[in-house]
C-alpha cells in the first residue's frame, strides 16, 4: 500500500484501490446528473455522463470525471468505449479523501485540455463552483448554494437547494 495515510483496499494480490466514495457523494451526483439529464439528454440536445466513462483529454490524460456533458454540436468524440477530446462541461464532486485531486490535479489538467467550463462541487459546503476557461486561464465566475446556469451549455438551470436534499 501507498503511505499516503489513506484507507486503501485490496483489489487482488498485486492491485490497491481508494475507497468508493461516500453515500453523501454519490447522493449530489445522482441529483445533479438527474437535473442535466432532464434537461439535455431528454429534449435530445445532447449526452450527461457519469463516473466510470474516461475522457480522453490528449493521448496520456485520460480521467473519469464524475459527470461531464457533451452536447450534439460535439458528439462525434463519443465513442463505443470512451469519449476522445473536449466534453462541453466537466463537473468534479469533491471527495473527503482527495481533495486536492479535484482542487489542484484535474483542474490544472483541465485547463490545459481547454474543458470551457469546470465545476467543482462541495457537498459538505453545500456549494457549486464555476470555473470558466478565459484566456487560458480559469476564473471563478461564481460560487453557487441555490442554482447554477452552465455558460457552455444554453437553456440550462440547476436548482442546487434540490440537490443539497438527502
Amino acid at each position: 500500500f501507498p503511505d499516503d495515510g489513506k484507507r486503501h483496499e485490496i483489489i487482488d494480490g498485486d492491485h490497491y484501490m481508494s475507497p468508493a466514495p461516500s453515500t453523501r457523494h454519490q447522493t449530489v451526483s445522482r441529483h445533479l446528473q438527474f437535473k442535466l439529464y432532464t434537461q439535455i439528454e431528454l429534449p435530445k440536445l445532447g449526452r450527461v455522463f457519469n463516473a466510470p466513462t474516461d475522457v480522453e483529454l490528449a493521448p496520456h490524460d485520460i480521467v473519469q470525471p464524475d459527470i461531464f456533458v457533451v452536447m450534439n454540436d460535439r458528439r462525434r468524440i463519443i465513442l463505443p468505449k470512451k469519449v476522445r477530446g473536449i466534453p462541453n462541461l466537466i463537473i468534479e464532486i469533491l471527495s473527503e479523501s482527495n481533495p486536492v485531486q479535484d482542487r489542484v490535479l484535474k483542474f490544472e489538467m483541465y485547463r490545459r485540455a481547454t474543458v470551457e467550463e469546470y465545476w467543482i462541487v462541495d457537498p459538505d459546503e453545500e456549494t457549486a463552483e464555476q470555473w470558466m476557461l478565459q484566456d487560458g486561464t480559469y476564473r471563478l465566475i461564481g460560487k453557487h448554494h441555490e442554482s447554477v446556469q452552465p455558460q457552455a451549455i444554453a437553456n440550462v438551470r440547476v436548482d442546487l437547494l434540490s440537490v443539497w436534499e438527502d
